[in-house]
């Protein structure tokens, strides 16, 4: 009986966060999928677009840094809930606006509402799920996110020949409104909150749990480890986020594809990221079962740096085979070869996103089981704050040199960066991971 109350509750707790975590991102990514139609109405530059993504991204990064640290100390479903209940409204009022300061405004509110949406997620991911399934329901809910990115273009491209973009933004922000108040009913805290044994403390029972992995917070932050792990991913959000915000109108305004083009290779992208979430939760919690956690090293480590090889491979051949001819076929090019290379655009989109999403999903789930028990939390707000840093200088910043020199030069200094970054990584493979002061009896 409790089996089935189990599974009850797991299923439509995880579907009410997979919904509402769809709506999040989908309703955070909708300036930057409706930017097309809206320039059109509006005129605005390249630093306006960047100062309007940039202010939501330092929104984003230090509301989701203050909910990681404070998420145990606050109910889960009602920072969940009141997030996306914000996030919807100000959908609904960016509808109604038409400067950029104003624009810049709200979408700084959207991102202190969007920093409240997966710090609740994780806690209660860990307080439902057993630890030896973490990695896996950590990666599948993720793939809310690429699902949203995925069909977001499309949806936006399609519905802007029919509606305008105001009317866009002001429909998917009351649907997200109203998804928010299903989710406080439907989201649960922990087991015990419906009656049933709570997970975390029958593992730790089951193991003669102590807190002998415990330390303190000096021994924790001066962890080489710890910010292994945050400069990388700095690195490899800013990167992911320059395609995802800027790819779109690379392709439109350098490379002269049409927009449904523009829409179709962010699409791609999206799907290839759902696949490669999950298959780098399923394939390092396969090595994770097979080899342990280890106190030098990691077994995600090998996915994880064929991954971030996968993005400067995919960036390099994106940048170099893409070009200005491939908008339309002439003699030499025929209309089949034309249709090939929209199809390579399309599989060089797949191959990013598949390589990404999948290091990002990875990212989370190392830093909390790298942790000592009592900072998990404040590990993975820590290097999701760093990530959300580079977040914010793909906005502004990449958006200026790209104003001041080309798309071409700016996506090619995002390459150099992350192969760099992934070189470095390789190199420190072997680093302790395991943070703050290790026992001898973990050896």
């Amino acid at each position: 009986m409790a089996t089935t109350s189990y599974g009850y509750y797991r299923t439509t707790i995880f579907l009410a966060m997979f919904v509402g975590y769809t709506l999040y991102y989908f309703n955070r990514k909708t300036f930057s999928f409706v930017m097309p139609s809206l320039m059109q109405e509006i005129e605005l530059d390249k630093d306006d677009l960047g100062m309007i993504t940039s202010s939501q991204s330092l929104a984003y990064a230090i509301s989701k840094f203050i909910s990681g640290v404070l998420s145990d100390q606050i109910s889960a479903r009602w920072l969940f809930s009141i997030g996306l209940f914000i996030v919807g409204s100000i959908n609904v009022v960016f509808s109604w606006s038409s400067t950029v300061t104003l624009f810049s405004i709200l979408w700084f509110v959207n991102g202190l509402g969007q920093g409240l949406g997966w710090p609740p997620c994780g806690r209660v991911l860990r307080k439902w799920f057993e630890p030896s399934q973490f990695g896996t329901w950590w990666a599948v809910l993720s793939c809310s996110m690429n699902l949203a990115g995925s069909l977001g273009p499309i949806i936006a491209t399609v519905l802007a020949q029919s509606y305008s973009w105001r009317t866009i933004l002001s429909v998917s922000g009351i649907i997200c409104v109203a998804v928010s108040f299903v989710c406080l009913l439907v989201i649960k805290n922990e087991p015990k909150d419906v009656g049933l044994p709570n997970i975390e403390v029958a593992a730790k029972k089951s193991k003669g749990g102590t807190s002998r992995d415990e330390c303190t917070l000096s021994e924790f932050l001066l962890s080489p480890y710890l910010w292994l792990l945050s400069v990388s991913y700095l690195v490899v959000f800013g990167v992911k986020t320059v395609c995802t915000d800027w790819g779109q109108l690379f392709l439109i305004q350098d490379m002269g594809q049409s927009t449904l083009m523009g829409s179709s290779y962010m699409s791609a992208l999206e799907v290839g990221g759902l696949l490669g979430s999950l298959a780098a939760g399923y394939l390092s919690d396969k090595a994770v079962a097979k080899q342990g956690i280890r106190i030098y090293g990691n077994p995600r480590h090998f996915i994880l740096i064929c991954m971030m090889a996968g993005m400067y491979v995919s960036m390099y051949l994106f940048r170099a085979t893409v070009t200005p001819d491939s908008s339309k076929p002439n003699i030499l090019v025929d209309v089949i070869f034309h249709l090939f290379i929209q199809m390579w655009i399309l599989s060089l989109g797949a191959a990013f996103g598949f390589s990404s999403y999948g290091p990002i999903a990875l990212f989370g789930v190392i830093a909390n089981e790298s942790a000592p028990s009592n900072y998990c939390g404040t590990s993975h707000a820590i290097v999701a704050l760093m990530a959300n840093i580079g977040g914010f200088l793909a906005g502004l910043p990449f958006s200026t040199i790209a104003k001041h020199h080309s798309w071409d030069m700016a996506f090619w200094i995002a390459e150099v960066i992350c192969g760099a970054t992934t070189v470095g990584y390789f190199l420190m493979r072997n680093i302790r991971t395991k943070m703050g002061h290790v026992s001898k009896k973990a050896d």
